[in-house]
């Protein structure tokens, strides 16, 4: 396993990251804490998880996820041995699916340290490694779009956010701070804040990243690299679709895409072709279209950690083998020939 540095921190997380939003939906907790054995046997450190999992986000389920970790954290024995991650939900619209988390979560002061209390409870622990931002406050483009539209209505300023995750280090709840679902405008500002009035700095920012959503390199990028603000990726497989169990309209028992129609950002025509590029891609070059896809996630210089999910240990085992692939510089250039043919099917 190969490590890096979160940010300027001295916290050392795997290359590998587990993520878990599966945990208490698709993965009962047997799974999930066989998932979370094979993976630090394997070297993984870094478990990912958020107050509002498993998904697709319900009442009935909310914070599960976090109970199973905490669970396994207290039969292990394991809370050194792990960076444990998890994050407070954005501020939710009427009416939207979060309405059930103290009756639509903001970022506010207040609602923050609830947040954290109810995570570390559920987590028996009375610490997080990294503490995220899920998604921003304000109106902007995330989770799929696009292009900005701009609106007045900011709601919770950043400055009361980022004090409050300030109090929380302070207090020794959480070691260091992130964020999620972010723009390049987001990012500066939490890092303005932080420098003019001595609030801790944001570490690293968790957004997707896959061969089929390459827009973190737009602005992001380089401003990752020079921040040390390190990415976080998660849907390196763009919800399976690189693995290329879905061509031909495929939908497998127990898939994510077969089980959930919401889960559509990644299954428009451009990203179906383009998914079919890569996995022959692969095969051609005698890889596993998951493995090759989750390599070049891995080798670029702005990733900090790449964080995969799996409903079977057979997928885990795969897709955890992806840090012993090198791509070639003769495949890199055939990637980069199918990315200017699809630029970025799916954001």
């Amino acid at each position: 396993m190969e490590y890096k540095k979160l940010g300027s921190t001295n916290i050392d997380v795997s290359l590998i990251c587990l993520g878990t939003m599966t945990f208490g939906e698709q993965n009962s907790y047997e799974e999930a804490a066989e998932q979370m054995d094979y993976a630090v046997d394997q070297g993984v450190n870094f478990i990912d998880a958020a107050e509002m999992y498993p998904v697709p986000p319900r009442a009935e389920t909310q914070g599960e996820t976090e109970r199973i970790i905490g669970r396994w954290l207290a039969a292990r024995g394991k809370r050194d041995d792990v960076v444990l991650a998890t994050k407070v939900a954005g501020r939710s619209l009427p009416g939207g699916d979060f309405d059930h988390l103290r009756g639509g979560p903001r970022l506010s002061r207040e609602h923050i340290h609830a947040a954290i209390d109810s995570s570390l409870q559920r987590l028996q622990t009375d610490y997080v490694d990294l503490y995220q931002v899920h998604w921003p406050e304000r109106i902007t483009n995330f989770f799929g779009q696009l292009g900005y539209r701009h609106r007045d209505d900011d709601g919770i300023a950043i400055e009361e956010t980022l004090s409050a995750l300030g109090e929380l280090v302070t207090t020794g709840k959480v070691r260091a701070i992130g964020i999620s679902n972010e723009t390049p405008w987001g990012l500066m500002e939490y890092l303005r804040l932080a420098r003019e009035q001595d609030l801790p700095r944001v570490q690293s920012i968790q957004n997707p990243y896959s061969l089929l959503n390459r827009s973190f390199e737009l602005g992001l990028a380089e401003m990752a690299i020079r921040e040390q603000t390190g990415l976080l990726a998660y849907s390196p497989l763009a919800f399976g679709m690189l693995s290329g169990k879905y061509q031909g309209g495929a939908r497998p028992a127990g898939a994510r895409l077969t089980l959930f129609e919401r889960f559509s950002r990644y299954s428009n025509p451009q990203s179906e072709a383009a998914s079919d590029a890569y996995v022959a891609l692969a095969k051609e070059a005698g890889l596993d279209p998951s493995q090759m896809a989750l390599a070049f996630v891995n080798s670029r210089q702005f990733t900090s950690s790449n964080i995969i999910g799996a409903t079977t240990m057979e997928q885990l085992r795969t897709n955890i083998a992806s840090i012993d692939v090198t791509l070639s510089k003769e495949l890199l250039g055939k990637i980069e020939d199918i990315h200017q043919q699809y630029r970025i099917p799916a954001p």
